[in-house]
């Protein structure tokens, strides 16, 4: 975290809450998370309660971008389910409070891992987390919509038509530099979507394991976080994702396990993860499974576009950070393009 309360006026923040949140004391204080380049995000201290702010950022915003009623209202409305989220307290959207949208929720005390080689468990307890994603995940996608209300959270309609419209749309709003890579994928992608099988589900958007907070003594996770591109949509978005994630260099940028000795390590592969979610939620093998993975790493070079060009414009949260991330967007695009000439899926 920094030191750094950002632009978050506490005396402001005191005197909205002051009668919705039992225990929210007057003395109030504000550190943000290095994390969180879409949303600023902030450990509230008051008195002997924790909490975590959520913020959209401030200034000229995308349309449908930085969406924190929609985390808080998905993260609602899981809490009766196996989905583990925080507890979301209170949500305003009252811009003059704080100058954009905020909701406050539980601060949730775990371990987070940002490298998904796990280096600092044993090779069984690796295996156990990766297993626990795979869990989380498949709760996640075996949620029924109608029962807790979800049931408008997305339009109808072939979800991956959708997106590839979308989050094009979005990177050609946000291109700061021609990107051959980035225009073929989009190409193909357009090009070759597989028939819509109607499986349409609640998705996180963004299902990776830095944004899951574990238990401190054991394997279990208690929070997934960072909802903002939830949506309802077609699961093997989420899965694909996972595998997206693993195929990239490993360590502090990266965050990937390529080149990486898994079975020695005791982390799993690609195919048996994949294999693993199928079995849990009792459907057939995915096929053309390199297109999702192909997708997910087309909507992920669109997402750190919009991060570039925030960064540039001056509006990123961390603008040093958001650079060093935009970087990455002719990587995602070319490992986009590989992915669906893979035949080991």
């Amino acid at each position: 975290m920094t030191g750094e309360a950002d632009t978050l006026d506490l005396d402001a923040l005191r005197t909205w809450v002051a009668g919705r949140l039992p225990g929210f004391d007057a003395s109030l204080s504000a550190q943000k998370f290095a994390m969180g380049q879409s949303n600023p995000t902030y450990r509230i201290a008051a008195g002997e309660h924790t909490y975590v702010l959520r913020r959209k950022p401030l200034g000229n915003l995308l349309k449908s971008a930085h969406a924190v009623e929609r985390e808080y209202r998905v993260q609602a409305a899981l809490a009766q389910t196996d989905v583990p989220v925080a507890q979301v307290h209170l949500l305003c959207e009252d811009p003059q409070v704080l100058g954009a949208t905020f909701y406050i929720m539980a601060h949730v005390e775990g371990r987070n891992f940002i490298d998904p080689r796990l280096t600092e468990l044993s090779p069984a307890a690796r295996h156990s987390t990766v297993l626990e994603m795979n869990r989380v995940l498949c709760a996640l996608h075996e949620v029924d919509v109608d029962a807790v209300s979800l049931q408008d959270f997305g339009p109808p309609g072939d979800y991956f038509a959708r997106q590839i419209a979308r989050w094009s749309a979005q990177y050609q709003a946000t291109e700061t530099e021609p990107l051959a890579d980035m225009n073929a994928l989009m190409d193909l992608l357009s090009r070759h979507l597989p028939p819509d099988d109607g499986q349409r589900r609640l998705v996180h958007g963004d299902f990776r394991i830095d944004n899951m907070i574990f238990a401190p003594d054991g394997g279990t996770c208690l929070a997934m976080l960072d909802w903002e591109l939830s949506t309802l949509g077609h699961p093997y978005a989420d899965l694909a994702a996972v595998i997206m994630q693993w195929q990239l260099p490993p360590g502090p940028e990266g965050r990937g396990l390529m080149g990486v000795d898994r079975a020695a390590a005791g982390l799993v592969e690609d195919a048996a993860f994949v294999d693993d979610y199928c079995q849990r939620r009792k459907i057939p093998r995915i096929e053309n499974f390199q297109f999702y993975l192909a997708f997910s790493f087309f909507r992920m070079a669109a997402i750190l576009q919009g991060v570039l060009k925030r960064a540039l414009d001056g509006t990123a949260s961390n603008p040093e950070k958001a650079i060093k991330l935009g970087a990455y967007v002719p990587t995602f695009a070319s490992q986009g393009l590989k992915a669906l000439d893979r035949t080991d899926l």
